[in-house]
């Protein structure tokens, strides 16, 4: 890729969407889950549900690592926080996640050394700039983040910086897949695979998908045109009666992976028996924790946690969002007691939070263009309550140009 914008091509995206029409089935309806937030925040804010057939629906799923953190692990490191003498580092998209009781600024407002970083070697320069200080690193996100972790671990390590420790929340993508599947709630048709995750894992894992559940997956990149070429890639495989596993985004993702970070991860942690997943329960084998080799700087095993679980919010729904079933619009709170200044729930303040994505973006989404067209009336409040103005539908914001291999594969 040189320039993004030819990865925003509206001919293109034309194109590819009218493609993507003539292999759907007359009288069937088709379902797919991008799991990634970062895909759902592109498909809102370029429009893409509008450029897709009426039969083509796309459901969020448990790809966003903040949303998926229960509230009773975010009470445990704002405990943490709260202990003589620590330092609690936390990435920005941390800091608002509410608790049982209160969030990283609530607890910062209250007194406590809350400070945000950009990685985990900033929390280690933290640590190495106060050595009389304990110093707590909010290790959070799927395989993407977690090798990171694990250099700054090893990092510490030689450097012998013994008042640094990890608070552990890294999740596994797999096994949330496989709970999903299972799942008696949502009968899926395929799936657009998590880009951030494959460049670390690679696209091995999941031939499970295609080989036990029959269903097709795409990894794909993040930008409108590899969100369209994905779902001409999985509605092509419906259509020949194939299910693979392909890779849109190759510009990124090695088959087998980055195996560099693969074994850094290898060296420092191991997968939980089980962890609690937001709205999902416990999934086994479904998070990382430290080695018995790296316990001097676990900070479950530093510090004494409460460990206790806290149910959600009656009112919140972000479960049900997660797993797919519902939209973010049709939670009871969203948009009204649930916004990005009040977040009831984890996936309206998260950065790749579905809720955000259509608080942000929903006015734009094919739901609000139906409801504004439908005898709503100028003026009239899609949902997220952004007012639509009557306006009709937004145009795609997508630019000139397209790389060739991206042409090329469009066309195969």
């Amino acid at each position: 890729m040189r320039y993004v914008d030819e990865y925003r091509d509206a001919g293109t995206a034309r194109a590819l969407a009218a493609r993507i029409a003539e292999l759907c089935a007359p009288g069937r309806s088709y379902t797919f889950m991008e799991v990634c937030g970062g895909h759902t925040h592109t498909i809102y804010k370029h429009g893409i549900e509008d450029l897709l057939p009426e039969n083509v629906t796309l459901v969020h799923g448990p790809g966003c690592p903040v949303c998926v953190i229960p509230m009773g692990r975010v009470d445990d490191a704002i405990h943490l926080a709260g202990q003589p003498g620590v330092i609690m580092t936390a990435f920005g998209d941390m800091m608002r996640v509410p608790g049982g009781r209160a969030s990283f600024l609530d607890a910062k407002a209250a007194g406590a050394d809350v400070r945000m970083v950009y990685s985990p070697l900033d929390a280690l320069r933290v640590a190495r700039e106060n050595p009389d200080r304990r110093v707590v690193f909010m290790a959070i996100g799927f395989e993407t983040t977690a090798p990171s972790t694990a250099v700054t671990l090893l990092r510490a390590e030689a450097e012998g910086l013994a008042n640094f420790s990890v608070f552990c929340n890294h999740v596994t993508i797999i096994p949330a897949v496989k709970a999903i599947l299972d799942s008696p709630d949502l009968r899926l048709d395929g799936f657009i695979g998590p880009g951030h995750v494959s460049t670390v894992i690679g696209c091995e894992p999941y031939r499970f998908i295609a080989e036990e559940y029959g269903k097709p997956l795409v990894v794909a990149g993040f930008e409108p045109l590899d969100i369209l070429q994905s779902l001409y890639l999985l509605l092509r495989q419906l259509a020949e009666g194939r299910t693979e596993v392909e890779n849109q985004y190759g510009r990124a993702v090695p088959w087998n992976g980055n195996e560099k970070a693969l074994r850094a991860l290898s060296r420092v942690m191991t997968p939980r028996p089980h962890f609690e997943w937001r709205g999902l329960g416990f999934i086994a084998h479904s998070a990382l924790r430290l080695r018995e080799e790296y316990a001097a700087y676990d900070a479950e095993r530093v510090f004494d946690l409460p460990g206790v679980r806290v149910a959600d919010p009656k009112s919140c729904q972000c479960g049900e969002v997660l797993k797919g079933v519902l939209k973010p619009w049709q939670c009871k709170v969203f948009g009204t007691a649930c916004t990005p200044e009040t977040p009831i729930g984890t996936c309206m303040v998260s950065s790749e939070g579905a809720c955000a994505a259509y608080y942000n973006f929903g006015r734009f989404s094919r739901a609000a263009v139906r409801k504004a067209s439908g005898g709503a009336g100028a003026g009239s409040e899609g949902p997220g309550g952004h007012r639509t103005g009557g306006a009709g539908p937004v145009p795609i914001t997508l630019t000139a140009g397209v790389p060739r291999q991206q042409e090329e594969a469009g066309r195969a």
